[in-house]
């Protein structure tokens, strides 16, 4: 590559910095790479060729996220190998409530310098995060932007897309009075709400080195324990169970995200009793003395997805969601109410 100039370095952009960057994640790519990828890192445009088997009228589901504040705590804590993995959870698990399969998945991370090194550990975490999804990263940008981002700083965005076919497409409208909520356990708070636990805990290097015994961990690796992704149960849900829909709880927990899946005339009715709140949420409650309204309207409160099934096919969601590796349970049902969500 003979592509350099002294003058863009001068004002803070270095093209070498960004051609080290792309060797040295071209190992993590590799990793997921799939069948469809038809195309190499560098192109203009990632080619992905969709299996269509056993797809009669295939209907394309697109998402978009980021990780937000949360990537605070990886610059405090200077680990960036695991942020990937969220950036990539927080679409596909999106795209999942669709019933859709993500099929490849694209990154964007903006850096007030690049440091190839630093750059290759955040894309690391992207590659697992495909891999756990079983999707491809087929491309990405990395955008070096002096005195836009501090120099330690990034951002990281990402865009993932799935297909399915449109007669499989998730009918929240089949939903009645009776049905089945259940609950997939989180690995903690994912990635919502962080500008409230900042807030909460004063966050700084030292009070993420604290341990906590009741999280059996310090603050710092409790919080950055990255977003659970459940496209390999909710696949085979959806393979041996009828599901009428299905909720990612993220910024907005449960009275946000639980209706989103609701015909107007049904509400969630949820038994407080039967979540189980992980440690986490309880120690930001207390330390913060934030209500338990606020809790359920801000966090995930250990419950990733909420998934809606006729009662007859609760015991056998469950189980084939446990059988996937995730911890599923009850977690209330649906009435005839235009509230949307009832915690009792």
């Amino acid at each position: 590559m003979k592509s350099y100039s002294e003058s863009y370095k001068k004002a803070g952009v270095d093209v070498t910095a960004g051609y080290k960057a792309v060797e040295l994640m071209k190992a993590h790519i590799a990793k997921t790479m799939t069948s469809g990828v038809l195309s190499g890192i560098g192109g203009f445009g990632g080619l992905f060729e969709i299996d269509m088997t056993g797809i009669s009228k295939p209907v394309l589901v697109s998402g978009t996220d980021g990780v937000g504040t949360k990537l605070k705590i990886a610059f405090l804590m200077n680990k960036h190998n695991t942020v990937g993995i969220d950036c990539v959870a927080m679409c596909v698990n999106d795209i999942i409530c669709c019933g859709a399969k993500p099929q490849f998945f694209l990154d964007y991370i903006a850096v007030g310098k690049n440091y190839p090194e630093k750059i290759a550990d955040i894309v690391s975490g992207v590659a697992e995060g495909c891999v756990q999804s079983g999707c491809a990263l087929i491309g990405g940008e990395t955008a070096e932007m002096p005195g836009f981002y501090p120099v330690d700083e990034y951002d990281l965005a990402g865009f993932a897309v799935g297909v399915v076919d449109k007669d499989k497409i998730l009918k929240p409208e089949t939903q009645k009075a009776g049905d089945v909520l259940i609950a997939i356990k989180s690995s903690g708070v994912h990635s919502n709400g962080f500008s409230l636990v900042r807030n909460v805990f004063t966050v700084n290097e030292q009070n993420l080195k604290r341990h906590f015994s009741d999280l059996g961990t310090t603050l710092g690796d409790c919080l950055l324990t990255p977003t659970k992704i459940y496209v390999k149960a909710i696949m085979n849900l959806l393979d041996n169970v009828n599901v009428k829909s299905i909720s990612h709880i993220t910024g907005g927990g449960f009275y946000e995200n639980i209706p989103r899946s609701l015909p107007k005339n049904l509400s969630a009715k949820i038994e407080r009793n039967a979540v189980q709140v992980l440690p986490i949420f309880d120690l930001i409650a207390r330390t913060g003395n934030i209500p338990e309204r606020d809790m359920f309207n801000t966090f995930n409160m250990g419950v990733g997805m909420v998934v809606c099934v006729d009662k007859n096919d609760a015991d056998k969601a469950v189980s084939a969601i446990n059988e996937s590796g995730e911890e599923a349970y009850i977690l209330g049902e649906l009435v005839e109410s235009e509230e949307g969500v009832i915690i009792c």
